[in-house]
């Protein structure tokens, strides 16, 4: 009985172990993911503005986040499933997808990874970043720079239109993303997710982003305002756009939510039961085979 009880201990400690490791792994590999992610995308931005214009326009924006997206899932997408997205995250913990006590960790990673991305892209521009505002770091004005690392709202754009803004693109965003990975509905082939991801996120730029400079992602906004809070914007980043910055945290959080349910409610739902989508296979092949046996029938003498 002792020699059992042993067996339990030492295979539960085995268990235990392993899940240390695989827990470690996977959080590790999300501030990867992120800071792949977030690298390409605040890289585009910087070139773009510190360039003038010169080495790219709005739409190479656009590309570098959403193929940054896509690399990151190249990277990541087997080990950790690329948690890239704070939103994401917890809507999927809502849903029963992830389990809730993975959700700091990933928070947590993606906002190191975000933090770190913002310090290597300001490292590597730094010179370009001086030259272009001669030194004035700004938040705004014609020559701000704090929006390279973090979103601001247009100056047009009230708080609750901002809001309203990046719900619905954070819901636009889940509901694609459900339908991408729905395996009873019309999902990504097997290989190509990242990049019909990154398309969508590339479609939502180009179709949602002037506003605001669309977030959609709580841990891509506050990392590298945190990161420009330090680095010498200061205070500034946290008041301007009359303090916005609480705006691409929380409404994305709310939008992701508002976006899942509109899929699971309007088409999850709704799938045939597994027999009736068995039962509808088999009658696809049967009405499939039904021209063979017609053949099959037919006389030798009958040109076909």
């Amino acid at each position: 009985m002792q020699c059992l009880c042993s067996m339990v201990h030492l295979g539960r400690k085995h268990l235990l172990g392993r899940m240390g490791v695989l827990f470690a792994w996977s959080s590790q590999c999300c501030v990867h993911v992120v800071f792949i992610f977030k690298v390409f995308g605040l890289g585009s931005v910087a070139q773009v503005v510190t360039g003038r214009g010169a080495f790219g326009e709005y739409l190479s924006v656009n590309l570098g986040f959403g193929l940054g997206v896509a690399m990151g899932m190249h990277i990541g997408g087997r080990v950790s499933g690329a948690h890239m997205n704070a939103a994401v995250s917890f809507s999927m913990c809502l849903f029963g997808r992830l389990g809730w006590r993975m959700l700091p960790v990933y928070i947590l990673c993606q906002l190191i990874g975000s933090f770190l991305a913002a310090g290597t892209i300001y490292s590597l521009y730094y010179d370009a970043i001086y030259h272009y505002c001669g030194g004035n770091l700004t938040v705004s004005g014609p020559k701000a720079t704090a929006g390279i690392f973090a979103t601001y709202p247009a100056p047009y754009l009230s708080l609750p239109a901002g809001f309203l803004d990046q719900v619905i693109g954070t819901a636009m965003l889940l509901l694609c993303l459900m339908a991408l990975s729905d395996q009873r509905n019309q999902p990504a082939p097997s290989g190509s997710e990242p990049i019909a991801v990154g398309l969508l996120v590339l479609l939502i730029g180009v179709s949602l982003g002037s506003n605001s400079g669309y977030a959609i992602n709580p841990s891509r906004d506050l990392g590298p305002r945190i990161f420009t809070a330090i680095a010498g914007w200061g205070p500034e980043v946290f008041r301007a756009g009359n303090g916005w910055w609480w705006v691409p945290v929380l409404a994305p959080m709310v939008g992701g939510v508002t976006g899942a349910s509109i899929y699971k409610v309007f088409v999850e739902l709704h799938h045939p039961s597994p027999c009736e989508h068995r039962r509808e296979i088999e009658d696809e092949a049967e009405e499939e085979a039904a021209p063979l046996d017609m053949q099959k029938n037919l006389s030798p003498e009958v040109c076909v």
